[in-house]
């Protein structure tokens, strides 16, 4: 009998390079407020210079991890389940999607959209990178569009990538952490001059939680 290597187990989203998991409260966007257990995947090749989370680029740093593992994880905290990163889509999400969504939980992602959508999704979250742009399927399945304001440029940025998504799809402005102060004043004009938009914060870090 020949066994799958652990590098082709991956390929075939049997194990995730697993970044980290817990349990604890959705703090951005439509869900902000609402109990979440995240899983965290390794690999992304983005590159966003102000991501809070580049430790998660590198897959090799991770441990591939069997996806039986992390549902069984899941499955003890919450019926609300965020896929986040890294990239998730870089690896393929149907097994792990399916076996959550046997025990009927529901399941979000968190994704840039630069990489074919896998898996089954109750819940999708595009937040487009300029580095490394969203495929035309996911802008198409996308609830909601989330974009990171960084400067100013990003208000316009948003504004085109908003035509690109459903016109049932959920539009939020968040100001990158590292520069909210400055940028607040500038998105809150912007959503009293666009009210389709919503402001995004990042509640999560105001109450010191993960």
């Amino acid at each position: 009998m020949i066994m799958n290597t652990k590098n082709e187990l991956v390929e075939q989203g049997l194990m995730l390079p697993l970044m980290e998991e817990f349990y604890t409260i959705q703090g951005e966007g439509y869900h902000t407020g609402r109990a979440a257990y995240f899983i965290r995947v390794g690999g992304c090749d983005v590159g966003c210079h102000w991501c809070d989370v580049k430790e998660s680029w590198d897959p090799l740093k991770h441990p591939a991890t069997k996806i039986g593992q992390i549902i069984e994880n899941a499955a003890k905290h919450s019926k609300t389940i965020v896929i986040t990163g890294g990239e998730p889509l870089t690896w393929d999400m149907g097994p792990l999607t399916a076996g959550l969504k046997n025990l009927n939980m529901q399941v979000h992602i968190e994704t840039s959209g630069a990489y074919p959508l896998t898996g089954t999704w109750d819940w999708i979250c595009l937040s487009p990178k300029k580095a490394k742009m969203p495929l035309d399927e996911v802008y198409e399945a996308a609830h909601e569009l989330k974009v990171i304001v960084f400067n100013r440029h990003d208000l316009a940025f948003a504004k085109a990538e908003s035509l690109k998504v459903s016109s049932t799809c959920k539009l939020y402005l968040q100001p990158e952490w590292s520069v909210r102060e400055k940028m607040i004043p500038f998105i809150t004009e912007f959503v009293m001059e666009n009210p389709e938009w919503q402001v995004s914060l990042q509640t999560h870090k105001y109450l010191n939680i993960p």
